[in-house]
């Protein structure tokens, strides 16, 4: 089963952010979305990437969309450091899971829809500024994570869940000390993310304890936002309705709020 070695060594081989990327997003940062653009261009990846996630249904524009520039300008700053750190994720997501029914196009669109209705939750928070739009592309790197260190174990943690019923986030914090979200963190700090992200992500564990007001805030509607969308019938297909722990009490205060929030987003698209 997974050990603290394992760990160590899995956060040891994240490759470092690419030097385009990161160029980009020191672009994106102060503003100049014009220079991000052009230095996208030099990364075929990043470029079919940006192309691919940004005319995904869920985005709705009614015709494609290509041009760099004009995808750059459309999605402004905040969103377009989201969408980077989206592309992030996908270099450590793996070509084939081993432990979730996902495919690439499935996780992209987890990616895009969580992304999209963290934007809608920030505004009806008055919390949205770059940083906090961006903390919700870190989320999907605990899903990557778990299923990198429990791939080759599937049948020895089915047996365990069937047992114990234990969430995977459980079944490693009990192995190894570290919770997936430990591991983000580790992650955020070797891609240089700014720390107040990966506070962020790590609080909507909905475990930590003495949470600053608008952090507490934050962790409580990302919680329920994970959780309403691992609910859609495709990820529960996929295995990925008992991640992590609901921890009811933790949102229950948000929940009718979070619930009128998402349905008008569904509603009104």
């Amino acid at each position: 089963m997974v050990t603290q070695e394992q760990i160590l060594l899995y956060i040891q081989n994240i490759p470092p952010a690419p030097f385009v990327v990161k160029q980009t997003l020191d672009y994106v940062r102060v503003g100049d979305l014009t220079k991000a653009a052009k230095c996208a261009e030099e990364d075929p990846a990043l470029k079919l990437y940006l192309r691919t996630l940004v005319n995904r249904p869920i985005y709705g524009f009614r015709n494609e969309v290509s041009d760099l520039s004009q995808i750059f300008s459309i999605l402004g700053i905040s969103t377009a450091q989201q969408i980077l750190y989206n592309y992030l994720m996908t270099l450590l997501a793996p070509k084939g899971w081993g432990l979730f029914n996902l495919s690439s196009q499935a996780f992209y669109d987890l990616q895009a829809s969580l992304s999209r209705k963290w934007a809608k939750i920030l505004t009806h928070l008055n919390l949205l500024n770059h940083d906090n739009e961006s903390a919700i592309t870190l989320l999907p790197a605990s899903i990557i994570v778990c299923d990198a260190l429990f791939g080759e174990y599937k049948s020895e943690v089915e047996q365990l869940r069937s047992v114990k019923a234990l969430d995977y986030n459980t079944i490693l914090h009990r192995l190894t000390k570290m919770s997936l979200f430990d591991i983000c963190t580790e992650i955020a700090l070797k891609w240089e993310i700014s720390p107040s992200i990966s506070r962020i992500v790590h609080a909507s564990s909905g475990l930590d304890q003495e949470l600053e007001a608008n952090d507490k805030i934050l962790a409580q509607w990302m919680h329920l936002l994970l959780f309403y969308e691992l609910s859609q019938s495709t990820y529960v297909s996929a295995g990925l309705n008992e991640f992590v722990e609901f921890q009811v009490e933790f949102v229950q205060e948000i929940y009718e709020s979070f619930m009128q929030v998402v349905e008008y987003d569904e509603t009104n698209g």
